[in-house]
């Protein structure tokens, strides 16, 4: 059976500067080993399968896999399963509003003027942590001692670190056993390090995300979540101005991502495009 596939760049208006994603756009009939083996072969960092919604308030409901298991949620992924959706035409149930069932609940996705996508970054939990690995594990002591290195939980968990400017992000060459012990002290997915740009710089941020997978140095191109981890860090020491940040110089990727502080809410937002339109068979 032929099941439409789509091969997502999120966070770019060009193709192959932001960050792929894979989206089936329909997994009824499935099973968890169906979806783990598919996810496994596309061999990107996410793949998206998308099911009738459980909650009625939802449009869609989203199962997000990695190579090697399932999210209850990740940033890239909603963006570019909300992006190829309705590239395909699929009915909302509010104009200009897509909301997204997942595993940690409904995500609101909003659509901009332009066409941009935005989700509303979910609740997180901050938790303060220190460890002397840190050094050690970015080969760095360019780090903002203003500022606190922080584990945020939003169903993933990242450990942001700020860093005292984007350069200093940008040089930094991570210890693969070093980060791996340190992401195991922390209990985190992954390390996110974070530093301020010039002045003038259309974005005000550099990010960075550090992944160790199957004991090899993994950098993710460009991070919804752990934007979206940042921005509620942010928001925790009273800093709600709105913001840009770049990700993916690093690895020759230009991602862009907008946040947005309106009222209580976060919008995590940026552009997306299509690369790959066709089939899968299932």
């Amino acid at each position: 059976m032929k099941v439409a596939f789509k091969q997502v760049d999120v966070f770019s208006a060009l193709p192959f500067n932001g960050n792929p994603l894979a989206v089936i756009m329909d997994a009824q009939g499935l099973s968890d080993e169906q979806l783990a083996a598919i996810a496994r072969w596309t061999q990107l960092s996410e793949t998206t399968f998308v099911l009738p919604p459980q909650d009625a308030a939802a449009d869609y409901r989203v199962r997000i896999f990695t190579v090697t298991g399932e999210l209850p949620f990740a940033g890239h992924p909603t963006l570019g399963t909300a992006h190829a959706l309705l590239e395909a035409g699929w009915p909302l149930k509010t104009p200009g509003k897509i909301v997204q069932e997942c595993g940690v609940g409904l995500v609101e996705v909003k659509i901009g003027d332009d066409g941009a996508l935005a989700f509303a970054a979910p609740p997180a939990t901050l938790t303060p942590f220190s460890d002397a690995l840190m050094g050690n594990a970015l080969n760095s002591d360019a780090f903002d001692l203003t500022q606190t290195p922080t584990v945020v939980d939003m169903g993933i968990r990242w450990l942001l670190i700020p860093m005292s400017s984007a350069q200093a992000v940008l040089d930094v060459r991570a210890s693969v056993a070093d980060l791996q012990r340190l992401h195991q002290h922390a209990g985190v997915n992954g390390t996110a390090l974070f530093g301020p740009l010039h002045a003038g710089e259309t974005e005000q941020f550099e990010v960075r995300a550090l992944l160790v997978e199957n004991g090899s140095l993994t950098e993710d191109p460009v991070t919804g979540s752990a934007n979206a981890c940042l921005a509620r860090y942010f928001a925790a020491q009273g800093q709600t101005h709105d913001y840009r940040a770049r990700q993916g110089t690093a690895l020759q990727r230009a991602g862009r991502i907008t946040v947005q502080f309106r009222d209580e809410a976060i919008w995590i937002g940026g552009q997306a495009v299509t690369v790959i339109d066709g089939t899968i068979q299932r």
